[in-house]
């Protein structure tokens, strides 16, 4: 049984408000909201931002970083980039002090969760419900190919309804539909529609003649996103395997950065971000 530690005063804490607050070595957010206390770890699951540092709305709380929303009742992921929901953590209120007992909140290992008489008594959250808010929206697009992406072709060649341009040269809309092919490890969500490549151009190959050379500006939700390499690999996959492709040059921008801004309404849906 994980053992509360005390961890603050009633006091120190507004309502609604936030403390960040470290128990048996572990970092922890801690907030008041309408008269009880929750506590999660102080990491977005996205790319460990401090949860503690974003903005708190009610129940949920904005990883400051690509604003990523999590419920603080149960530690679930509320909204993309996050996938993932962080640990929660019980809490009581006793003898005017703030406890807290590691890694049994509701989402965690079970584990008491209750707040001590002179409180208002702390009622458990419906964990499924949560997740069903937390949870993507199910939506045939989401492993249908894009109504204008690649069709078979006489010869085995691929063919786009935008694939072509002047003379055969391919145009930026088909390497933006090439692109639709690579999909977001994670969030299972193609890399245009998140709103990953921030440029298409297209050049004459000078090495093999009649073909074009590709460069992509592409960026990834966080700087140390761990799907970059392959997210990389891919996308010079999807455009170098066309006939008329020479070469494909991957540049990674990180300025702007990402934000969830910059998805389509497409990407929304899959997401059930509304």
């Amino acid at each position: 049984m994980p053992e509360f530690i005390r961890v603050a005063d009633v006091s120190e804490v507004s309502d609604p408000g936030k403390l960040l607050v470290e128990v048996e070595g572990e970092v922890v957010a801690l907030f008041h909201v309408e008269g009880c206390f929750y506590a999660l770890d102080d990491v977005c699951t996205h790319d460990g931002g401090p949860l503690v540092d974003g903005e708190l709305v009610g129940y949920k709380i904005a990883c400051p970083r690509h604003g990523a929303k999590f419920d603080i009742r149960t530690g679930a992921a509320l909204s993309m980039p996050a996938v993932r929901p962080t640990r929660a953590h019980a809490v009581k209120v006793d003898a005017g002090g703030v406890w807290v007992a590691l890694g049994s909140g509701p989402g965690s290992t079970p584990g008491p969760n209750n707040q001590a008489a002179d409180f208002r008594s702390y009622a458990p959250t419906n964990t499924a419900a949560a997740a069903a808010e937390a949870a993507p929206a199910s939506t045939a697009s989401a492993d249908t190919p894009a109504a204008a992406t690649a069709t078979p072709a006489p010869g085995g060649a691929t063919a786009t309804a935008t694939a072509t341009g002047v003379d055969g040269v391919p145009s930026e809309e088909a390497v933006r539909e090439w692109l639709k092919e690579v999909k977001d490890p994670e969030l299972f969500v193609n890399i245009v529609d998140l709103g990953l490549i921030y440029g298409v151009a297209l050049s004459p190959s000078a090495d093999i003649p009649g073909k074009q050379h590709v460069s992509i500006d592409m960026t990834m939700t966080s700087p140390a996103c761990p799907a970059g390499p392959q997210l990389i690999a891919d996308t010079k996959r999807a455009v170098g395997s066309r006939e008329s492709i020479a070469a494909v040059e991957v540049r990674i921008v990180m300025d702007p950065p990402w934000t969830p801004d910059r998805m389509t309404d497409d990407a929304r849906d899959q997401l059930g971000i509304f």
